[in-house]
């Protein structure tokens, strides 16, 4: 193997590893993947979350809920539980959550989106802002309960890589 090359592969796990060897804690997060906040502008969110994706080579997963949605506070709650689906989720994610609710329907931004089938929803964008898939969080429960098995299926399919950039370009 060329050293060249050899050179790239040992630099490219090197750093997946040290990346994957940080604990991510919610204070390392920016506000908009800790809370639904009414009074945030989810466009100048979804900017700032696309630029933190490029810039780590991450995909946008957009969470849309609010602090009346049970079903996002027992996700919250789940997540909470299971430091693995946690970890992974922040690491190979940016997470963009998107107040909807009486108060501030957020119709503008809700608008541009595939229309929301219950809440909490998600929506997989890449770094680019190609909507990649629109996602019932139902479909991550089993009997009733959030699963970490179909978790941790559905952070490995979606996260960046090559595949899902060259799908959202054929779009």
């Amino acid at each position: 193997m060329p050293y060249f090359l050899f050179f790239l592969l040992s630099t490219i796990f090197i750093d997946n590893a040290i990346a994957q060897d940080v604990v991510i804690k919610p204070s390392d997060l920016p506000s908009y993947s800790k809370e639904y906040n009414e009074q945030n502008d989810p466009f100048a969110d979804a900017n700032a979350a696309i630029k933190l994706a490029k810039k780590t080579n991450r995909n946008v997963l957009i969470e849309i809920g609010g602090n009346w949605c049970t079903w996002c506070k027992k996700m919250d709650a789940f997540l909470e539980k299971n430091p693995q689906i946690y970890q992974t989720l922040h690491h190979k994610f940016v997470l963009l959550k998107v107040n909807v609710s009486d108060r501030n329907k957020n119709a503008d931004f809700m608008a541009g989106l595939p229309p929301v089938l219950g809440y909490p929803h998600m929506y997989v964008s890449t770094a680019t802002g190609k909507m990649i898939l629109s996602k019932d969080t139902a479909e991550l429960q089993e009997n009733g309960q959030y699963n970490a098995k179909i978790w941790l299926s559905f952070l490995k399919e979606w996260q960046a890589t090559i595949h899902n950039d060259k799908l959202a370009s054929n779009q």
